[in-house]
């Protein structure tokens, strides 16, 4: 897929890698629409990448949201053809904590609700979309990249409901994008290990230098624009399809 001239959707992408993907599209020539929260940078972002992008909230989880988005990008930027799932929360929980106090039913239903329901939510409502695309080479008619984490293959602990939703999102990998074939719609998803992301920002600088030093090589946290180099890359490459990629400089997560 040639990224210039493509409407593009990307979900959280007002911050963290979903900003640092939303720019590298729009470098390449993308129109971007930015699905995010009110809360987000989202608008702020959209303004500065000027007509090439916009915001649009919207929540995940929410059906009516999502469409209402997805035909705003359609009727502003044409024909969508790159989704790149970026949005998603985290929480650190142990199954028994405290007091031995189990863990809140409704923290891990979130996880869930938001990770991995909110990842196929959009998967379902944009593909549904792209499937009238007119077909281009090899009859591609769209690609989407999600977001996983290291944190799927091991889990530390108090990560049960984040493993677990990421979890989900690496198994529903291969079975969409065999399912989603038929119409030449491609899906892969990225786990990426430590990156230097909003939620990181709020560590003491030693704490972020150690998470660092634990990374076999490069001994560093990632960079969000190392993730976005890869999500273009697996829109460029059309025998990218079904595949989990780790992202994580050969990092395996202690248990804690």
């Amino acid at each position: 897929m040639d990224i210039e001239g493509i409407a593009a959707i990307v979900t959280g992408g007002g911050s963290g890698l979903g900003e640092a993907t939303t720019r590298a599209l729009v470098e390449r020539g993308a129109s971007v629409g930015i699905l995010d929260l009110a809360s987000s940078p989202g608008a702020a972002l959209a303004d500065e990448l000027g007509e090439s992008a916009r915001y649009l909230e919207a929540d995940v989880t929410s059906e009516e949201q999502v469409q209402a988005a997805v035909d705003s990008v359609a009727d502003s930027f044409g024909e969508i053809r790159a989704v790149v799932n970026c949005a998603g929360i985290g929480s650190a929980t142990r199954t028994v904590g405290k007091g031995n106090t189990p863990f809140p039913l409704d923290v891990f239903r979130r996880s869930i609700e938001v990770n991995l329901i909110g990842t196929f939510n959009v998967i379902r409502l944009t593909a549904a979309r792209m499937a009238d695309n007119q077909p281009g080479e090899d009859g591609e008619r769209g690609a989407i990249v999600n977001t996983a984490s290291v944190a799927a293959f091991d889990g530390q602990i108090g990560q049960a409901a984040y493993s677990a939703s990421k979890g989900g999102v690496v198994g529903m990998t291969l079975p969409i994008a065999r399912d989603l074939a038929r119409f030449g719609i491609r899906v892969c998803t990225i786990a990426p290990g430590l990156f230097d992301t909003p939620l990181l920002a709020l560590l003491p600088e030693p704490a972020r230098q150690a998470l660092g030093a634990s990374i076999p090589f490069p001994p560093r946290l990632g960079r969000p624009p190392e993730f976005a180099s890869l999500t273009c890359e697996i829109l460029r490459n059309p025998m990218l399809n079904g595949e989990v990629i780790r992202l994580d400089g050969a990092i395996r997560m202690a248990p804690k």
